[in-house]
């Protein structure tokens, strides 16, 4: 059986004028639309709600989210048994 490989980033978030977030220590994406954006991260699911919420810029491989619109709350949660994210479904 092959052992799954867990990547390991530096866990930060930043706001820019409630306009810019930028998300470090990212594992994988749940799902997103213009009003939510689901993350996942070593240290648990992290819920971004907003308005017009856009993601510039995703990579797995470095860790990191990048979106933009306007941020209105932004939650940790625990992590919960999930099926596999969007972007390791678009990418198998």
């Amino acid at each position: 059986m092959a052992e799954e490989k867990t990547l390991s980033f530096p866990h930060n978030i930043s706001v820019d004028e409630r306009h810019n977030i930028s998300i470090t220590g990212v594992t994988d994406i749940g799902g997103y639309d213009e009003q939510t954006i689901v993350a996942f991260t070593q240290f648990g699911e992290v819920t971004v709600k907003g308005e017009g919420l856009h993601i510039i810029r995703m990579s797995v491989e470095m860790g990191e989210l990048v979106a933009e619109g306007t941020i209105n709350s932004i939650n940790y949660s625990e992590m919960k048994q999930r099926d596999e994210g969007f972007f390791s479904r678009l990418f198998k």
